[in-house]
């Protein structure tokens, strides 16, 4: 199931250079603007900027900005903890005929890009519901465009996303 999962998606890739570049922009530059997207999101949603004094209305919510972002660090270093345990191959190391879209090395299990941006989706969700739908859905295109590009499985990415909603429960609750 795993592998015909990703072979209906991996057979987008490789079509045109124009589909690649868009692939390749989702699964390697777009999560870079979605952190400045969510920073951007909590400071100005807090009016910092528009304050007299910016510093004072940070330090009111600081709380929140740095909850966000630890949330997304912790899941992505958890991530990082259960690859060197499980050392599941990526799809273009396991599956013949696979070439991937962009370099990647190590192991796939489960996807650091699918836990870090789903824990940062669901932490923003907790506090900032309607924002953290939009993130949910930035999370979930780059999980797509990391199987097309063909650096992770299904099963990589569905493992990322349930680890980073995990982790963002779990630091919400603390």
């Amino acid at each position: 199931m795993n592998y015909a999962i990703f072979l209906f998606f991996y057979n987008l890739a490789h079509l045109s250079p124009v589909s690649d570049s868009v692939v390749i922009f989702f699964a390697v530059y777009f999560p870079y603007i979605v952190v400045i997207l969510a920073g951007m999101f909590l400071l100005f949603h807090h009016d910092v900027f528009k304050a007299e004094n910016p510093y004072q209305i940070f330090l009111q919510k600081k709380k929140e900005i740095l909850m966000t972002f630890f949330c997304g660090a912790a899941a992505w270093v958890m991530a990082y903890l259960l690859k060197i345990s499980f050392q599941i191959s990526r799809p273009f190391d396991m599956w013949q005929n696979i070439t991937s879209l962009v370099p990647e090395a190590g192991y796939g299990f489960p996807s650091g890009h699918a836990t870090f941006y789903m824990a940062l989706a669901f932490s923003l969700y907790f506090t900032h519901k309607k924002a953290g739908y939009m993130f949910i859905l930035f999370a979930v295109l780059i999980g797509i465009a990391r199987i097309v590009a063909g650096v992770h499985s299904p099963f990589d990415i569905l493992g990322g996303f349930i680890l980073g909603a995990i982790v963002a429960f779990s630091v919400k609750n603390v």
